[in-house]
């Protein structure tokens, strides 16, 4: 399936979550956020939250400022 990561399209099997998301890409460490299709996701629900082709998934880190 395809989804839009960040603004980057990866191709990636099926039924995945979000969690598996995370490691496959490396960057579980960083994460603070995560939003499908727009709709804040729960970090509680990646888990069990299965992505489907074509959704848009943006994952934000926030950073502290001066």
């Amino acid at each position: 399936m395809k989804l839009k990561v960040n603004g980057e399209i990866k191709e990636l099997e099926d039924n995945i979550t979000i969690n598996e998301l995370i490691n496959k890409l490396g960057i579980e460490i960083k994460v603070m956020a995560g939003a499908v299709n727009m709709e804040i996701v729960k970090k509680d629900n990646w888990d069990s939250y299965i992505l489907k082709d074509g959704d848009k998934v943006e994952f934000l880190d926030f950073v502290g400022g001066g």
